[in-house]
Parts: C-alpha cells; sequence; structure tokens
C-alpha cells in the first residue's frame, strides 16, 4: 500500500505570538545612562548624555521634565536642560524601557549677564570686525545683539569674555548678550563710516623724509594709522578732514592711506624726489635787467618748485624734462650768480654759474657823420664793449670789430638823413648815438676859371654841399682853401701848368671836376 502523506504543520496559535514577542523584548536590554556633561547648570544649559542602548530613544526627561534632545549614536544623546531646580535624575526612555541609573543634573541659581566694556567701540559700517566684549555670566550665550540685528557669529572665551563679529549697520547702537539668565545691560558700539582721502599735500618730498605732509580728506577724525607703502608714520589729527605726519625716509612712488575704525581709505601716491643737480646754464651771461630766457641742464628736475639765480627766483620757469628747465633769468646785478633748482627733493648744490652783464654805453662816434654811399669806417666809443655781439646802424646790422672794451669799428652803411647806431651784448642794447648821412658836394663855377703857371690865384668856387669841405684839388696838387658857406669857397690855385681838374672833397665824399687853365707867361 502507498505510505499516506505527512500532515501539514499547524498555524501558531495568538498565545504562542504573545509569548515569543515578550521573550524578544526581555531578551533586549533598556538604556543606561552612565553619565552626563555638565552636571550642573541653568536651563537652557546642552549636555551630553552618555551610556547605551539609546537608539530608538522617544523621550528624555530631567526629573519629570522632558527635555528636547538628538540621539547621536547608540551611547550619545546630546539634549538642552528643560526648566527646572534642585537636583533631578536623568531617564532615557527607547521602546526597550526606562533607564533606572540614579544619574542626576543639579541646576544651578543664574542670573542675567552684565556687560562692562567693548573693544573696540566702534567699527565699520560693512561690519565683519571682532568685538571683544567683557562682562559677567557669559556662560551658555544664545545671542549677542548689535541693535535689533544679531552677530553672525560669536565664541564664549569664558564667563568673563565673549568676541564676537560685529554685523553691517549705521549709527549707534545698543550690545547686549543673552543667557539663559536673562539679557544684559547694553553698552553703546558706534558704526563709523570708512574715511577717504582726496589729497597729500605736498605728494612728493625728500628721500630722507622728515617733511611735514597735509593729507586731506573726510571722516579722518579717528584715524588709527597712516601708511607710507608698508611704514607705519607717527600722526597728528587736525581735523576730520585734515591729519600731519612727517614723511618717511623712502624711494620711487609709495602708497598713502588712512586707516580708522570705519577701515582704511583709498591710496593716494607720494613720490621721492631725488635731489636735483645743475650741469649747464645757456647762455651762461645775460643782463642785469633780467628776461631772457635761460636753458639749465642737470637731472632730478620733476616737480620743480623753484629756479634760483644767487637768492633771486626766475621771473618763470617750465620743467620740460627731468634733465632741462627753460627759466627766464630775474634781473641782477653785474657779476655771478650761481644756478639752483629746488625740487620736493631739496635744493641742487651749486655746479653752474649765470654772469650778469651791464648793459654797453655808447659815448661817441669818430666821424659823426659820412658819405651817404656809405662803405665808411666810424668808431664808437663807449664802455662795456667787449662783448659785443651785434652792431646796427639803423635798422641794419652792419660788421663790426671789437677793438678794446672802449672802442668797437662799424663800417656803416648807404643811407641818407640820419640814423642811430648802437650796439648788442650779453647785457642788453646800448643807447643810440646819431650818425648823418651827408650828401656828396658838387661844384658849378670857379671864378675864374683860368690863372698864371705860377699859381696864387684866389679861385671862388660855388656849389652844394660845401660846408664840411676838407680838400680841394687842382690836378693832384692840393690846395689851400677858405670855406665861406655851404655853397662856396675860396681856393688859391697851386703853380701848373695847361689844363687842371678841380674837385672839392667834403664828408659826404668828392665833387664832380671843373677845369682851371693855367697861363704861361708871354714869351
Amino acid at each position: 500500500m502507498p505510505t499516506p502523506p505527512a500532515p501539514s504543520p499547524r498555524p501558531p496559535t495568538a498565545d504562542a505570538k504573545t509569548t515569543a514577542r515578550t521573550d524578544a523584548q526581555t531578551a533586549a536590554a533598556a538604556p543606561v545612562v552612565s553619565s552626563v556633561s555638565p552636571s550642573s547648570g541653568p536651563a537652557g544649559t546642552a549636555v551630553v548624555i552618555t551610556g547605551s542602548g539609546f537608539t530608538g530613544a522617544t523621550q528624555v526627561r530631567f526629573g519629570t521634565a522632558l527635555s528636547s534632545f538628538t540621539v547621536v549614536s547608540g551611547t550619545q544623546i546630546n539634549a538642552t536642560v528643560p526648566t527646572g531646580s534642585g537636583t533631578v535624575q536623568i531617564t532615557v526612555t527607547t521602546p526597550n524601557g526606562t533607564s533606572t541609573q540614579n544619574v542626576t543634573f543639579t541646576y544651578a541659581t543664574v542670573t542675567a549677564p552684565t556687560l562692562t566694556s567693548l573693544n573696540p567701540t566702534s567699527g565699520p559700517t560693512s561690519g565683519g570686525n571682532a568685538v571683544v566684549i567683557t562682562g559677567t555670566g557669559f556662560t551658555g550665550a544664545t545671542q549677542v545683539l548689535f541693535g535689533t540685528t544679531p552677530a553672525p557669529s560669536f565664541t564664549v572665551n569664558s564667563p568673563t569674555q565673549i568676541t564676537a563679529t560685529a554685523p553691517a549697520g549705521s549709527g549707534s547702537v545698543p550690545v547686549k548678550v543673552t543667557t539663559p539668565g536673562g539679557s544684559s545691560n547694553t553698552l553703546t558700539y558706534t558704526y563709523v563710516s570708512g574715511p577717504a582721502i582726496t589729497s597729500l599735500s605736498p605728494s612728493s618730498g625728500p628721500q630722507a623724509g622728515g617733511n611735514t605732509v597735509v593729507i586731506t580728506g573726510t571722516n579722518l577724525s579717528t584715524t588709527t594709522s597712516v601708511h607710507f607703502g608698508t611704514t607705519a608714520v607717527a600722526f597728528n589729527v587736525l581735523s576730520n578732514t585734515q591729519v600731519s605726519v612727517a614723511a618717511p625716509p623712502g624711494t620711487g612712488a609709495v602708497n598713502v592711506n588712512v586707516t580708522t575704525p570705519g577701515g582704511t581709505s583709498n591710496n593716494l601716491t607720494y613720490t621721492y624726489s631725488p635731489i636735483p643737480t645743475v650741469s649747464t646754464v645757456v647762455p651762461g651771461q645775460g643782463p642785469t635787467a633780467g628776461g631772457n630766457p635761460v636753458v639749465i641742464t642737470g637731472s632730478g628736475f620733476t616737480g620743480a618748485t623753484q629756479v634760483l639765480f644767487g637768492t633771486t627766483p626766475a621771473t618763470s620757469f617750465t620743467v620740460n624734462s627731468p634733465t632741462q628747465i627753460t627759466a627766464i633769468a630775474p634781473p641782477g646785478m653785474a657779476g655771478t650768480s650761481p644756478v639752483n633748482v629746488v625740487t620736493p627733493g631739496g635744493t641742487s648744490s651749486p655746479g653752474a654759474f649765470y654772469f650778469y652783464v651791464a648793459p654797453p654805453a655808447l659815448i661817441s662816434l669818430s666821424p659823426p657823420s659820412g658819405p651817404a654811399t656809405g662803405g665808411n669806417t666810424v668808431v664808437i666809443n663807449g664802455l662795456g664793449l667787449a662783448l659785443t655781439t651785434a652792431a646796427h646802424v639803423g635798422a641794419a646790422s652792419v660788421p663790426f670789430t671789437v677793438l678794446n672794451d672802449n672802442q668797437v669799428s662799424v663800417t656803416v652803411p648807404t643811407g641818407t638823413g640820419t640814423a642811430g647806431i648802437n650796439l648788442t651784448t650779453p647785457g642788453g642794447t646800448s643807447n643810440s648815438l646819431v650818425y648823418t648821412y651827408v650828401p656828396a658836394p658838387a661844384i658849378s663855377v670857379l671864378n675864374p676859371n683860368l690863372g698864371p703857371e705860377s699859381g696864387g690865384t684866389v679861385v671862388t668856387v660855388t656849389g652844394t654841399n660845401l660846408a664840411t669841405t676838407t680838400s680841394v684839388y687842382f690836378g693832384a696838387a692840393s690846395a689851400a682853401f677858405t670855406v665861406l658857406s655851404d655853397t662856396q669857397l675860396t681856393a688859391v690855385a697851386p703853380p701848373g701848368t695847361g689844363a687842371a681838374n678841380v674837385n672839392v672833397t667834403a664828408t659826404g665824399g668828392t665833387s664832380n671836376n671843373l677845369t682851371f687853365t693855367y697861363v704861361p707867361p708871354p714869351s
């Protein structure tokens, strides 16, 4: 016979399920609380509870008061102490039960915190700076307020000190600290607008430093530091718009800025200037009246503030480049003067000189007149003529020869009437003397026009421009003469034969010829 099938197992009854679940719960241990840290403090204190079996915790109690908490792991819970008093037992409840260990927390009596000082008491409107708050009762601080704005972050350094980061703000605001014990008194913190600087006076100076620089700008009254490049310098606050400093030694160009509780200003450039040097002065001489341009070469001329001829400033000057200046010479006494350039870097040492020359003075002309045809030499007598650079007759520039410091000769050009003669030297242009152009003489009548070969005949010569006659010739022979007027003279015929040309020489030249006939004695 076939073997009958085995009977199916019977499902467990309800009583069997209940028994199994009870056995599993019994097998899982209830939570164990071994310690709490800290073990005392005010309500609101954050504590760490250590132990075991904390997974799935549903309640944390301080005595009978429920606490807010976070299960960090099966062995740690972070909790906030609820309101309470005295010494209470801490218990943890999980699905497996409630702890029974006698781990306690003692409520400490706390008072509101107090503030005694802020450091600093002001700062930039942008915030972000650290403010050290000193006082008492800071343990467990939960908030630091600047006005109504919480500090972005803060650190409780000790029960008597907090370091807070100031938030952005404006004006003056109360600062207070909140702890589980309450809110503190307030201290005033002032938001300060940042400084801005607009000018430096002067904006350059010597490499040795030591000169005073006035910094102008805004919001400078609370200045805490001034820097030239990386160098911090002593300063004196003059007003909310000005600070003065003594420039430190340096070279080149550096940034200057000002720092206040409101922050650090923009930068302005300060330039260290080398001491200038002067090597040449062209021309090296000029008139005592000044007014002439002088080109000065050297080095370190950038930012020049003055050009000195001796102790007298140039009338004006232009800095053409760091190595060249064109200056207008001031008036000066005859003689030598050192030329120096002054810049923010200092004053040059005497290295070049300028000679002031007195203007020439003319006394007389020899001769003071001459022919209209010109070409004759005139000697000019005067003072200070050795450095003559030009001679003029009227508007014409004429050749000249310096004979000595008192005489110059010139060749007179053609002309008519009168003309002024003057000389130019580095000392200037002289006074003018009048030179007269005289027309050449002309003769029209000889009376008589003949006489004996033995001479001695008195001949009246009629013509024009005879007043300055210097000679009368009968042929090649010079005759004695007497000037009667500008139109007549008498001459004594010298011995001669045949026909002789008669002419008259005067300041204006030599006249035309007329014929005088020598008559031989009867045979």
